[in-house]
């Protein structure tokens, strides 16, 4: 683990390096704003909140975390695209790249209405399911929806989000039926599951990781290849009988479209710096892994636009269209 931190850190130094010079020329006067398109409690809250200290650090002045909830994070994502680009507004949003492929009519333009700041990492989604459900396992769980078509709640993090993505990822590969339930953000979501309001969904690791460990949730699989460390218990979706069940979240970090290459820069510096020294906690809080590779804005964007590509292709095959 020390060798792969240690590696992560010289990669970011390496990709940093270029952009130190011209990121001391802007320093920001009043605090910035760190947009958070969800309730609070869901991956990008948490996520956004460990971030937040270290980077308002380096940059001398408190990154706030402001929740802008509604319809799968596009109003919140809608908000910065409209906010002044000026380096006080910067959107953390794993949802941006989903949007497009769900959402038949987003009121901003995913790619050019944005430029990236950072990533700050990745993680699988988890099946999991209220303890009372009568399932153990993913095989068991499917054999229950298919003996209820229709019956059973699925808890989504709303339109658009990751874990209504996931779920139709899962809907498509176990051939179910259940009612899609849409929440206003992760936190909310994972609530109705633990209180049995919804019986199964699929949240993110970092919303979902304090009940899987306490026992308020049962995770059935993480949906990955392999296991995560955060959850070592837990098989992975190939292990549990669902290979085709893989579905991995990324927290892209945008500003404007517009804002100056020195603001970009400093932000960037400050928000990949914050990234790599909370490395520790990203993983043991929210099972979130930063990579490196993502350092300038090119690299921010052309994985949004991967992503936005490979969720819409996907969702298509499915026979999923956008509401």
């Amino acid at each position: 683990m020390m060798q792969r931190r240690t590696a992560l850190s010289l990669a970011l130094a390496a990709g940093l390096a270029p952009h130190l010079a011209q990121a001391q020329a802007w320093r920001p006067t009043r605090p910035v704003r760190l947009v958070v398109p969800f309730a609070p409690g869901g991956s990008n809250d948490i996520v956004g909140r460990i971030i937040a200290e270290a980077a308002g650090n380096i940059l001398g002045q408190p990154v706030v975390v402001e929740n802008r909830a509604g319809a799968g994070s596009v109003i919140g994502a809608e908000h910065v695209a409209r906010s002044p680009a000026d380096g006080y507004t910067v959107l953390i949003n794993s949802a941006h790249a989903s949007v497009p492929a769900l959402v038949a009519r987003v009121p901003y333009d995913t790619i050019n209405d944005f430029v990236g700041i950072a990533v700050a990492g990745f993680s699988p989604h988890v099946l999991a399911i209220n303890p009372r459900t009568q399932a153990t396992s993913a095989a068991e769980l499917i054999a229950l929806l298919r003996a209820n078509p229709g019956r059973l709640n699925f808890a989504s993090a709303g339109i658009g989000s990751g874990v209504h993505l996931a779920g139709e990822i899962f809907r498509g590969i176990s051939n179910t039926q259940f009612e899609m339930v849409h929440y206003r953000g992760g936190g909310p979501g994972v609530a109705a599951l633990v209180s049995g309001e919804a019986q199964f969904g699929t949240p993110t690791m970092a919303s979902s990781l304090g009940q899987v460990r306490g026992g308020g949730l049962r995770a059935l699989a993480v949906a990955s290849s392999q296991r995560s460390p955060a959850l070592p218990n837990v098989p992975s979706a190939t292990e549990a009988g669902i290979p085709g069940f893989i579905f991995e979240e990324f927290f892209p970090m945008l500003a404007p479209t517009g804002t100056p290459a020195p603001i970009v820069a400093a932000l960037g510096v400050a928000f990949q710096t914050a990234i790599q020294q909370s490395a520790p906690r990203l993983n043991e809080l929210a099972g979130v892994v930063p990579r490196a590779g993502y350092e300038t804005p090119e690299q921010v964007m052309n994985l949004v636009r991967e992503g936005a590509k490979t969720y819409t292709d996907v969702l298509r095959a499915a026979g999923v269209r956008p509401e």
